[in-house]
């Protein structure tokens, strides 16, 4: 029997499922990274989106308003996703007519036209603007300027404005979007910190 027409010995088939094993595990293994990378993405693009976060960096710094709590903000209003509430409410963060109106007096603007709230840089820019008012308003009391946004300055201030506590808040709808914005501002700290400046 020549060489060729030999049966390989245990050692040497031995070695081949060895090669085998450790090529397969390689393959698996990229597959797994590059899914669970894939994967993690997604996820947060899911359940805790991020975008135009250029734009959040630059009036966070502009405004002296966080960039974590500007990016739970437009989360809670509006999940990333332009809209327009039956309220009248438009854009990422979900600024009304009459919202709009107060900002423009406040900031001394005269060309405003409300279709512009559906630019997400514009809408942000304002959106920011007006949390910048109500947290200086509030002596940075990060409870009452949300609460004032969600049910306006009227309620906040009824419900004691600075130094309000979250079970001062009436209105179970404001409750939970104060307690849902802080919460989104401690995971956005947590899983987006170099997007958002706070690195």
């Amino acid at each position: 029997m020549s060489p060729a027409g030999r049966a390989p010995s245990a050692g040497v088939v031995r070695l081949r499922r060895l090669f085998a094993l450790v090529a397969v595990a390689i393959v698996v293994g990229v597959v797994i990274g590059v899914t669970r990378f894939d994967l993690g993405d997604t996820i947060n693009e899911l359940t805790l989106p991020l975008r135009h976060d250029d734009i959040i960096r630059q009036q966070a710094a502009e405004k002296g308003v966080p960039a974590d709590l500007i990016a739970a903000v437009i989360y809670e209003e509006s999940k990333f996703e332009d809209q327009t509430s039956s309220a009248g409410a438009r854009g990422l963060m979900q600024i009304t007519p009459d919202t709009a109106d107060t900002i423009e007096t406040l900031s001394g603007g005269e060309t405003f036209v409300y279709e512009d709230l559906a630019d997400p840089e514009l809408n942000i820019r304002y959106g920011t603007f007006y949390l910048a008012y109500l947290l200086d308003k509030y002596e940075g009391d990060v409870v009452a300027a949300l609460a004032a946004y969600n049910a306006g300055e009227g309620n906040a201030d009824a419900w004691g404005g600075a130094g309000m506590k979250l079970g001062d808040i009436e209105f179970p709808e404001t409750y939970d979007y104060v307690k849902d914005v802080i919460e989104r501002r401690e995971e956005y700290r947590k899983k987006y910190p170099q997007e958002l400046g706070l690195e």
